[in-house]
């Protein structure tokens, strides 16, 4: 077995766990936030600045893959680990979700989707082994099961459509799935329906070998109802292995995230809003292209260690960037995002260890404005 999850200790007043989770590429410790390099790079940052950063584990997306440069090409390369030039554990999402999002012109069949490349209109079919032979070829240590997603407002007949399909899905990736140096997480889904959910981890529990995924949530729903359906997975998800709730990435999801139990988590948000001008601080996101931070002096956040803050690149200079469509604005951003959340995700992991994290939470919740900026 090349994989193993151990807890290294429980938060008692909630659900917070620390552990380690190793891997053919190294141990990452949870709970981590994970950033995502949908194509093989996490837009505008090198592997070395992601390691300065604090980053244990990247994603890459199998879809985005599959159609540019082509798995193949990957596989020629010796897999996204040489292909990307980074040496430390890498994820696969299945490609699902962009499927479903992406395409405006698809078809859902037991047997696969048949879809139009959003690139060049392309027809192209993706069955469930042939999505576990692009992750194969991809090479990365984690790789998801082909699912179903449902948009948020979906019926209940579609969300157990969608559950159906996932099952079915599910096992024939787990018969197509023949790499050991690979673990294959089945994904939950059925949308905000307590009872598909939990139809859902049954449906789960005999193909989660060392990791399960949390999927569907964070598409629309009120963060609240997100909350109460991670509050009711919680006692039914396997209790000794990684929790994986899958495109969930802001600072107060990632808290609330783990002390609801979940261990790994990610999102392409701190990248996007970076390249928007916007910052996350732990007071709430602060927009810094507006005009009011045109002779702020002041670094992003004082407290904080990313590259931007601890080199003094000051507010006004980075609005001026932003403005001015410099590229080295959106990097200087993406860099404190990142930074923001992998140190969020570590100082979590401390306040477990620490036997202080539900102060910390209190703390967190206390002072993080939902709102606009406070600054």
């Amino acid at each position: 077995m090349n994989f193993n999850y151990e807890i290294v200790k429980e938060c008692p007043k909630t659900k917070a766990r620390a552990g380690i989770f190793h891997t053919p590429h190294g141990d990452i410790k949870t709970p981590v936030f994970m950033p995502v390099g949908t194509q093989a790079t996490v837009k505008g940052l090198t592997v070395e600045q992601l390691d300065a950063l604090g980053a244990q584990i990247i994603l890459s997306n199998t879809y985005h893959l599959y159609l540019r440069p082509g798995h193949e090409i990957v596989k020629q390369a010796g897999g996204l680990h040489k292909f990307m030039n980074w040496n430390k554990p890498i994820l696969t999402d299945s490609g699902g979700f962009q499927v479903f999002s992406l395409s405006s012109l698809r078809k859902i069949s037991d047997e696969g989707v048949e879809f139009r490349s959003h690139l060049n209109g392309a027809k192209h079919f993706i069955s469930p082994e042939k999505d576990m032979e692009i992750q194969e070829a991809l090479g990365a240590d984690i790789i998801m099961a082909f699912d179903q997603c449902t948009e948020a407002g979906c019926s209940y007949d579609q969300a157990l459509r969608a559950r159906d399909v996932t099952k079915l899905w599910l096992e024939r990736c787990f018969k197509a799935h023949q790499n050991d140096t690979q673990m294959l997480f089945p994904i939950v889904q059925g949308n905000i329906y307590k009872d598909l959910r939990e139809i859902c981890v049954k449906d789960c529990l005999p193909y989660a070998k060392c990791g399960i995924a949390i999927g569907g949530l964070s598409v629309g729903e009120e963060k609240c109802v997100m909350y109460d359906i991670l509050d009711f997975l919680h006692p039914l998800l396997p209790h000794d292995q990684p929790r994986y709730l899958m495109g969930v990435g802001s600072p107060d999801c990632l808290v609330e995230g783990y002390a609801r139990g979940v261990d790994m988590m990610d999102c392409v948000l701190p990248t996007r809003i970076a390249r928007n001008g916007t910052a996350f601080t732990k007071k709430g996101k602060m927009v810094i292209k507006n005009a009011i931070y045109k002779d702020d002096f002041r670094v992003i956040e004082d407290d904080c260690d990313c590259y931007a803050c601890k080199n003094h690149y000051t507010r006004a200079y980075i609005r001026h960037l932003i403005n001015a469509g410099e590229m080295l604005g959106a990097q200087l951003l993406s860099m404190h995002n990142l930074r923001a959340l992998t140190r969020i995700a570590e100082e979590c992991r401390n306040a477990i260890l620490g036997d202080y994290f539900k102060d910390y939470y209190d703390d967190f919740v206390a002072n993080y404005d939902l709102s606009k900026s406070r600054f």
